[in-house]
């Protein structure tokens, strides 16, 4: 009884001495809340330092997303007219949001790390179509003006699609 009559004092005081501290209060949209490093907010697809897209459509995000959420379409491309990087590229890349868990298994399971779930949290829909967003929407913008896609390269300088990754041990 006397460990009862403890612990319930003890509440008490925890709620005496919040009655009396400052509400921490953030202005938004003014002011955004700081997010953690771990969080995972809205898809980006990014590109590489050239302007070339990194998605090669190889759909591995959308056989990972467990809630089927992404739809990924690819198409041949050839040098004249280069999106990305190898054989291919994603002419069609949508994330129904709906769906959308926010796990992160797509960017887990993209092998040239086109997909990020970056630090993004603002996500309103006022239907159904405008929650499906398109690769229009998800690519990342251009750095330069003079590297937008698609490109003209010469032929024989893409021949991987992945990029050569470093040992992490050297």
């Amino acid at each position: 009884m006397a460990n009862g009559v403890y612990e319930m004092m003890r509440g008490l005081w925890q709620t005496f001495k919040s009655a009396w501290t400052k509400p921490i209060t953030i202005q938004y949209p003014e002011e955004k809340r700081m997010v953690s490093k771990r969080f995972r907010g809205r898809h980006v697809l990014k590109r590489y330092n050239n302007g070339l897209e990194k998605c090669i459509g190889c759909s591995l995000c959308a056989a990972a997303c467990p809630a089927d959420a992404i739809f990924v379409e690819s198409s041949e491309q050839t040098d004249d007219i280069r999106f990305s990087p190898g054989e291919r590229y994603a002419s069609t890349y949508e994330i129904n949001y709906l769906r959308c868990i926010f796990c992160g298994l797509c960017e887990d399971a993209c092998p040239t790390e086109a997909i990020i779930l970056e630090d993004n949290y603002e996500l309103s829909f006022e239907n159904r179509e405008s929650a499906i967003y398109t690769k229009d929407f998800l690519l990342e913008a251009v750095t330069e003006p003079n590297q937008p896609t698609p490109q003209k390269v010469q032929p024989g300088v893409y021949t991987r699609s992945v990029p050569v990754m470093q040992d992490p041990g050297e």
